[in-house]
């Protein structure tokens, strides 16, 4: 669809800030658990706009040398207030992040009602080494670091809380850490969905997370394997009885990890498995993981071996309708800007799921980044300058939209 004549733009100068913004915050390492120069970059970005920045003390509780950060900036009198969010973290990095920029970068050509190209221009972030960009989620980051430098320079439609988490990437610990009676927000919103922009997540999964430890009996494999009692033959007996990949549209389960035994020559004493199993249904979530553990328990018994397991509940899933109000006002961003707002299940977690569980609304939006996790994780200059488009629209379209959170 078009965009709207009134839509908010960003100027070239926030464009080309936003792209050297976010080479900068790519280039600054920030695996889970060692945020602290990116949570100090932040920091003095927001300081330096003449905003208050408050770190919390979750760094014990979520094993980060960093505390999750909390700025504000107030909206007019009697308006209301929103949270904009974003994690610090990203996941292991096999190389350090330099990053390259590809492609041909094409001159902005506009139609005669000025709006912005239907189509992407060329040119795309990546990172020269083979390891991840880092843009999951810094290219929230800058995106929100953006609309506070014009929320500050001209003025904001609603207040805005920044948040900024850490150790997302392991199980929204950050998110699940921060107290949320420090907000004052009805509800908020997260950039963090590696997919086209448009996308609004309405649901995401209950996760569980499954660690089974198996204990046999070592023995020597040649001369006396009787003896023995294989804890890589149980386990991998527990595995082949399961079901697992895409179970029905909502639910999945996975085999991630498996490591044990010793040598070549020796029936392995133990073997260590991490499984997990997701559903937008929190029950078949449950049944899912409990088939798991059912059935692990019984090739180990079957195998004579011993199993400890611990099943532990990462997040808890979530569905949203699409007539509450952050929904509808992110739709109308999207509108505003010409994308066509598509309701989407995803089967990832976010800190969206963690808010949600204790109570507080919020949503989850696409920002175009591509594959995600992966070496070849990439986001093309077009996608970052159109979710700051979008994240300035968002904060027009919370102040015009209901006033009750559905």
């Amino acid at each position: 669809m078009p965009a709207a004549t009134d839509a908010i733009r960003a100027t070239p100068e926030e464009r080309d800030r936003l792209l050297s913004d976010f080479v900068r915050y790519c280039e600054i390492e920030s695996v889970s658990g060692n945020e602290r120069a990116m949570a100090d970059a932040v920091t003095e970005d927001l300081r330096a706009l003449g905003l208050e920045v408050h770190e919390d003390d979750s760094g014990p509780e979520t094993g980060s040398n960093a505390g999750n950060l909390l700025a504000r900036i107030d909206g007019p009198p009697g308006s209301r207030s929103i949270v904009l969010c974003a994690h610090l973290d990203t996941v292991p990095l096999d190389a350090p992040v330099e990053v390259a920029l590809r492609g041909r970068q094409a001159e902005d050509e506009e139609d005669a009602n000025g709006d912005a190209p239907a189509a992407p221009r060329e040119g795309w972030f990546e990172n020269a080494n083979e390891a991840i960009l880092g843009a999951d989620n810094k290219a929230a980051v800058v995106v929100m670091m953006e609309v506070a430098r014009r929320a500050v320079r001209e003025g904001t439609p609603v207040g805005l809380e920044l948040l900024f988490t850490t150790t997302e990437e392991l199980a929204l610990k950050g998110a699940k850490a921060f107290d949320l009676s420090r907000l004052r927000s009805e509800f908020g919103y997260v950039f963090d969905h590696a997919t086209p922009i448009g996308e609004i997540i309405v649901a995401a999964p209950t996760y569980y997370r499954i660690d089974a430890s198996f204990h046999g009996h070592a023995a020597h494999a040649g001369i006396r394997p009787e003896d023995g009692r294989n804890a890589i033959a149980a386990a991998a007996a527990g595995i082949a009885a399961l079901e697992l990949g895409r179970l029905d549209p909502q639910t999945t389960a996975n085999v991630g990890v498996i490591k044990g035994g010793t040598a070549g020559n020796v029936v392995a004493e133990r073997c260590d498995v991490m499984l997990e199993a997701r559903s937008i249904d929190h029950d078949r979530a449950h049944i899912t993981a409990t088939r798991i553990v059912d059935s692990l328990t019984a090739a180990a018994s079957d195998s004579e071996c011993d199993v400890e397991i611990d099943v532990e509940e990462q997040f808890r899933g979530y569905k949203l309708a699409k007539s509450s109000a952050p929904v509808m006002a992110a739709a109308a961003a999207l509108e505003a800007v010409g994308f066509e707002p598509a309701y989407v299940n995803t089967g990832g977690g976010s800190d969206a799921n963690a808010f949600i569980a204790r109570g507080f609304p919020c949503v989850n939006l696409a920002n175009g980044t591509e594959r995600n996790h992966q070496p070849d994780e990439s986001v093309s200059t077009w996608a970052l300058e159109e979710m700051l488009d979008v994240a300035l629209n968002l904060v027009k379209a919370c102040a015009a939209g209901p006033t009750e959170a559905a």
